[in-house]
């Protein structure tokens, strides 16, 4: 994938952030509570305005129950299928579903399907940091091997306690 200018920004149009156009196969890629996470594009890509997380996991991988205080968050199902846990309602979603979860409101998901893929959206950027704080580097653009203990909460909470990735609350409301 490419991106070429085809004339010049007039000043209405220029921007601070240039486009961004990561390949199939481009970005950071973490290995993040079972889950192979891709980092498309972040705070530091996009002037803070927007990261999104491509995620890879077999059936179920999810989330422990959380809240935003920062972020919204969407998430798009590429392949397989999710349910998801926001705020009081349990929302299946299989490939194509687009699902919104408003700042402030607690909320879970897991893998139903063999393995699904899909984009996790936070706006503003930032959660990609706390991502970062706990998750390791991908040994290869795979799904890591399956994890043999519960996720550390000590370890989430203090991540997201941070300044560097204060966004998310791991322990829920």
């Amino acid at each position: 994938m490419s991106i070429h200018a085809t004339q010049a920004a007039t000043r209405s149009e220029e921007r601070a952030v240039p486009p961004i156009a990561p390949g199939p196969h481009a970005g950071e890629a973490l290995w993040f509570l079972g889950f192979l996470v891709t980092v498309k594009c972040s705070a530091e890509t996009t002037g803070g305005g927007v990261a999104v997380l491509e995620h890879l996991a077999a059936r179920g991988a999810g989330s422990p129950l959380h809240v935003h205080r920062l972020e919204e968050e969407w998430f798009y199902v590429l392949e397989g299928e999710l349910t998801l846990w926001v705020g009081g309602y349990v929302i299946d979603a299989p490939t194509g579903a687009f699902v919104y979860g408003p700042r402030g409101i607690a909320h879970t998901f897991i893998v139903r399907s063999e393995r699904a893929r899909f984009l996790l959206v936070t706006q503003p950027a930032g959660f990609e940091k706390f991502v970062r704080a706990i998750a390791e580097p991908a040994a290869e653009r795979t799904m890591p091997p399956a994890r043999t203990e519960p996720a550390n909460m000590a370890a989430l909470t203090a991540a997201a306690a941070a300044p560097a990735s204060r966004s998310s609350d791991p322990r829920g409301c």
